[in-house]
């Protein structure tokens, strides 16, 4: 994945959903891939989140430079209300 913005949307969408159901090992499986891309491939470091009732907020480390990105809620909350919605489609199957 070549664009920042693309990584940090798909981290956050996915944490959102790990944050939710932690004990989703796919969830957690993918938040692990989006965190090795964005420290390895974006250079991306001290991670923070923060959220309002319209948005989410990034603040990161980018090499010396601390950077911001802020993402709609109903974007970012996509996933996890479609998990919700049909939880029949998102059984958990843990690893042994």
């Amino acid at each position: 994945m070549k664009s920042l913005q693309d990584a940090l949307y798909n981290w956050l969408t996915i944490k959102v959903v790990c944050d939710a159901r932690p004990e989703d090992t796919a969830a957690k499986e993918t938040l692990e891939f989006f965190d090795d891309m964005l420290t390895n491939q974006h250079h991306v470091s001290n991670l923070e989140t923060t959220t309002d009732e319209l948005m989410y907020y990034l603040s990161y480390q980018q090499g010396e430079e601390i950077k911001k990105a802020r993402y709609p809620r109903e974007l970012i909350e996509i996933m996890l209300d479609q998990i919700n919605n049909e939880p029949e489609k998102y059984e958990n199957y843990p690893t042994e």
